[in-house]
């Protein structure tokens, strides 16, 4: 009996210590679920929980299949809006772009100023905004000056009819002419005042050239000193183009070259403008350096005050692979793009890039002609990616 009563001791001893073994053995097995922020992939826990950053709950890490590669189905495709392009080589040329503005060129400014003081008796131009032909009135004066320098002329005509012979007084009449005409009397409007044989106080200035009218200076009824500006015009036919350029940049320009110049908000092919002029000292305000063209205007859509780029050419490369910038997605690690392995299932790519311009970039390192490569839609892999995966591609990538 106290036989009997020891073995049983010893077995229920032994599977007691066996059990602690099996209980052991069971907890330190860990499951291979990992936990992950879809906001913050870099964050991966052994167990549900939530985010230390977002606070969002974590969810589990799929590393079903191959850990690099991204299969979606046809919706999810259709949905992404996921495009792709088997690329190749070509030439490729990018430009520097360089903000710009346009402006009245002052060379074709015309200021209409009275050559004599006097009073304004008309003004027959009274808004700004509106074309003037040229040969249209502008202005009518009323100048005591002017009716002495009529008298004179007169007197002149006068003593050439008197003594035809005597030259002096025909040199005495011509004289007396070319006052009137450096005071804007035209040949026509002396020749009338000869034929008329009457003076008046009053003289009509006409437009010498056909503008808009930018400045109104006076007003009907004011009196004005000889040299007053009273209308201003702008030939809108020829604007100036001022654009800026860092220090850095001046080495790939010089007067004469030719470089491309869009307009914003004009939908018509972009212009070609000549540089004329470059600023040899900084604006101290920018640190800027202002290069400077002129752009013709025939049709008149362009105006003083729009904005503009300049395109300047600054590298060409030849049998390069380009592709649209979306297509590569770049952060502080370096840039990768996505390659279309199979039917519906896209792979990463690290990528080194070279020049770009407004719509391309090349590729220098990492693809090659004939591939595949995702072109439309690769936020959106790159999102599911970091969603299915819990890891950002390229990081992912760099460390397999």
């Amino acid at each position: 009996m106290k036989i009997s009563s020891y073995y049983f001791l010893v077995t229920l001893i032994l599977l007691m210590v066996v059990s602690s073994c099996n209980n052991t053995e069971t907890k330190t097995v860990k499951s291979d679920v990992k936990y992950t922020c879809p906001m913050h992939p870099q964050i991966v826990q052994d167990a549900p929980g939530t985010c230390p950053i977002c606070k969002m709950d974590l969810v589990p890490m799929n590393r079903g299949g191959n850990d690099m590669e991204l299969t979606l189905n046809a919706s999810q495709i259709q949905l992404a809006g996921v495009q792709t392009l088997k690329v190749g080589t070509s030439s490729f040329g990018s430009s520097k772009v360089l903000n710009a503005r346009l402006l009245s060129n002052p060379e074709a400014t015309e200021v209409i100023a009275s050559k004599f003081p006097g009073r304004i008796e008309k003004l027959f131009v009274k808004e700004t905004g509106r074309m003037l032909a040229a040969g249209s009135p502008v202005f009518s004066i009323y100048s005591e000056e002017l009716l002495t320098l009529q008298q004179d002329y007169l007197l002149q005509v006068k003593q050439v009819a008197a003594f035809p012979a005597e030259k002096i007084y025909l040199t005495l009449k011509n004289a007396a002419a070319n006052k009137l005409s450096l005071f804007g009397y035209s040949q026509k409007q002396i020749n009338a005042l000869s034929n008329a044989d009457q003076t008046s106080a009053r003289i009509t200035v006409f437009a010498k050239r056909s503008g808009l009218v930018k400045e109104i200076n006076v007003s009907e009824g004011a009196y004005i000193n000889e040299g007053t500006t009273v209308v201003s015009l702008e030939d809108l036919g020829q604007l100036w183009v001022e654009a800026d350029v860092y220090p850095s940049e001046v080495n790939l320009l010089k007067t004469g070259m030719n470089v491309n110049l869009k307009v914003n908000g004009i939908q018509k092919p972009g212009q070609t403008m000549q540089i004329d002029y470059i600023s040899p000292q900084l604006n101290p305000g920018t640190q800027l350096l202002t290069i400077r063209g002129k752009v013709e205007n025939p049709s008149g859509d362009l105006q003083p005050g729009m904005q503009a780029v300049v395109l300047l050419p600054s590298a060409s490369v030849n049998n390069a692979i380009r592709l649209p910038l979306e297509a590569v997605i770049r952060s502080a690690e370096g840039a990768h793009i996505w390659i279309k392995n199979g039917k519906n299932t896209f792979t990463p790519r690290n990528v080194v890039t070279g020049a770009e311009d407004a719509r391309a970039i090349v590729i220098t390192s990492g693809l090659k002609g004939g591939e595949e490569v995702v072109i439309s839609g690769a936020y959106l892999l790159y999102s599911e990616f970091v969603l299915k995966k819990g890891a950002d591609p390229l990081t992912a990538h760099q460390h397999k």
